[in-house]
């Protein structure tokens, strides 16, 4: 589980403490004080296994979790800006992986970009490159794009913003997958 937001922290940490199976529960700390956001006072769940549409889109879909999400959603804007419509799924939860949500914002759009933390080699990006190519191949008219950390040992924080994708590599994937 890699909430993204303080809502779904919340309501998928209740969920994990009310499953049955064992739950390891991410918490991306550049979160913490990113951004405001209103969480109700009463106990409330988010289903896990279940990935959320946190922007619709009609021309490329942007699949993140976690802090990622966020500059999807600041790549998104500046997409919009340039007539171009990004649909920005948050998967919420890795296992399991909500692939119906995925498939069915992929097949609308065409397009793919996956984004993540991890280096782009042996990430789990590459498991969703690999589960697009399998399931909805022929609905692609552009290759999937990875915008990933790069190959190499992370850095220390100081040159974190170095290494983490930015609003301007997601732009850049974008514009690629556009390109053909």
């Amino acid at each position: 589980v890699i909430p993204s937001n303080p809502y779904d922290a919340k309501g998928l940490l209740v969920s994990a403490i009310r499953s049955e199976d064992p739950v390891l529960f991410r918490e991306p700390k550049r979160i913490y004080r990113a951004f405001g956001e209103a969480v109700p006072a009463e106990s409330y769940t988010v289903p896990l296994g279940k990935a959320a549409i946190a922007r619709e889109g009609t021309d490329v879909t942007l699949i993140s979790w976690g802090a990622m999400v966020r500059v999807c959603l600041d790549a998104s804007e500046v997409l919009a800006r340039q007539n171009v419509s990004a649909e920005v799924v948050d998967l919420r939860t890795l296992n399991p992986l909500d692939r119906e949500t995925m498939m069915t914002s992929v097949v609308k759009t065409g397009r793919a970009v996956v984004v993540h933390e991890a280096p782009k080699s042996g990430g789990f990006g590459a498991e969703i490159s690999a589960q697009i190519t399998e399931h909805a191949l022929l609905q692609l008219v552009a290759p999937v794009q990875r915008v990933a950390g790069f190959d190499v040992v992370f850095p220390l924080a100081h040159s974190e913003k170095l290494y983490l994708p930015s609003r301007e590599r997601i732009v850049k994937a974008v514009e690629k997958t556009l390109a053909f």
